[in-house]
């Protein structure tokens, strides 16, 4: 194997998994999240040399494949998300599994750009422009719609709103 082959067969065993989490959380399909996986590691794979020798972070690079990859599929295909007006009731008890769907089918409700928007800014814990350069927006793009889409969420959670914050 040339070096360059090993380098990206380390790269995709050490950020295959974290890369299917992100597609799952912007797409809510395991299936269609190992397929956008798959289709970003190919890209990857094709790139590799040229990345290589660019330098930078592979992982950003992976991260902005992976999200075009998902906008792509999603302009070109019609897909099976059902809008609801009202999230499910929430149970009794405090379950954090529970928790965590609430949040999800609250997150699932978002635009595509939006639900991209929030989960790199707080889930990946990316700044405004680093967010800004992964999507190909401006800055004062990613701050109002992240403005919008936490207020969307505020609204749709209601008086589970600590979930947007735990």
């Amino acid at each position: 194997m040339v070096r360059n082959e090993a380098d990206f067969t380390a790269f995709a065993e050490a950020n295959a998994t974290r890369l299917r989490q992100i597609a799952y959380l912007m797409c809510r399909d395991w299936h269609l999240s190992q397929d956008l996986t798959q289709s970003t590691l190919t890209k990857m794979y094709l790139a590799w040399k040229r990345l290589s020798r660019q330098g930078g972070d592979p992982f950003a690079y992976a991260r902005k494949v992976l999200l075009n990859t998902l906008l792509d599929h999603k302009r070109l295909r019609s897909t099976g998300e059902l809008a609801v007006d009202q999230l499910p009731d929430r149970p009794q008890h405090s379950d954090p599994t529970a928790e965590r769907l609430t949040l999800l089918n609250a997150l699932a409700l978002l635009p595509h750009r939006d639900r991209a928007i929030v989960l790199l800014r707080y889930w990946e814990d990316q700044s405004v422009e680093q967010t800004a350069e992964t999507l190909g927006v401006s800055t004062s793009v990613v701050k109002s719609q992240s403005s919008r889409a936490l207020a969307l969420l505020r609204t749709q959670l209601g008086e589970h709103r600590e979930l947007l914050f735990s």
